[in-house]
């Protein structure tokens, strides 16, 4: 018997074990957790959304529980050749989101300016509001950016 017939036999038997042993594994990747601002706004821009004059805490209203979870900013970019105000409001979790989802349209009933083309986007823990009308695709791509930033919704 050859010396390295042994080892051979070894380093099979070593990788059926560990082949084997992955099997036992699960590999379940962690859920996805929402974005911050900042990559919120990257998920934006890859997908034509220009963003300028940021401001933070700008609820668009007077509203003191609102305000802390309010990013204004002016958008434009796809089918949307003028920039729009559009206001998101981040919420720690589902449960704030819940909570205070309809204090938002109350909100807007001071800065928007023709209610029937009032536009409103809502991926928890994320809403997006402004006022509108806006481009069908510019529409489409600010509402796939929210669903990727939002993972699971908090």
């Amino acid at each position: 018997m050859s010396p390295l017939r042994p080892l051979a036999v070894c380093f099979a038997l070593l990788v059926v074990l560990a082949v084997s042993a992955c099997n036992f594994v699960e590999t379940t990747p962690p859920a996805p957790t929402p974005a911050d601002f900042p990559d919120t706004a990257i998920q934006l821009t890859q997908r034509g959304i220009a963003l300028d004059h940021v401001v933070s805490g700008d609820a668009g209203c007077d509203d003191k529980v609102l305000a802390p979870t309010a990013i204004a900013f002016d958008a434009s970019g796809l089918d949307q050749a003028t920039k729009v105000r559009i206001y998101l409001y981040v919420f720690r979790n589902r449960e704030s989101f819940e909570r205070l989802r309809a204090t938002i349209d109350d909100c807007a009933r001071t800065f928007v300016t023709d209610p029937e083309t009032y536009e409103s986007l809502e991926q928890s823990p994320f809403v997006i509001v402004g006022q509108g009308p806006w481009g069908p695709k510019f529409k489409a791509a600010v509402r796939a950016g929210l669903e990727v930033a939002a993972g699971t919704g908090g």
